[in-house]
């Protein structure tokens, strides 16, 4: 999640995630918009691994660990997350880890692309990512 712009940069269904599956899917992030100042996260096994802190050293991007038990010092991310457990997660019986990801990616597409936020001044994170010349660089990313 970008802090800025509110977009979803990456979504990723699978039955579970490695910190190095996080590294990899963090380069494929930077990939397309460029290194973060920042990353922002919870302490949870996959995030404080040492795949994780070898991709910090590796690449320098900063990181900020929320303190245990203070999920609303990353609120982007719990009120994100919450619209996907409502919206999509508890709405859907998945019938195979593909059609998880077909309907996880729409979903994501649509949260970026065709709902405005009112923290943005009624435009879509993709709205307010063209307009703020944002697409290259990214102050700060929250997991």
């Amino acid at each position: 999640m970008d802090d800025f712009t509110r977009e979803c940069l990456a979504l990723i269904a699978d039955t579970s995630l490695s910190g190095a599956r996080v590294a990899r899917e963090l380069d494929a992030v930077i990939a397309l918009r460029g290194k973060p100042h920042l990353v922002v996260s919870d302490n949870g096994t996959e995030l404080t691994s040492t795949a994780i802190l070898i991709w910090q050293q590796e690449t320098d991007v900063g990181w900020h660990y929320i303190q245990p038990g203070k999920p609303i010092q990353n609120a982007f991310v719990e009120s994100f997350n919450g619209r996907l457990r409502d919206e999509c997660l508890n709405e859907t019986a998945f019938r195979s880890l593909g059609h998880a990801r077909e309907l996880i990616a729409e979903w994501r597409d649509d949260y970026n692309g065709c709902r405005p936020h009112t923290s943005l001044g009624g435009l879509t994170p993709e709205e307010f990512a063209s307009r703020s010349n944002q697409g290259q660089s990214n102050d700060g990313l929250s997991l």
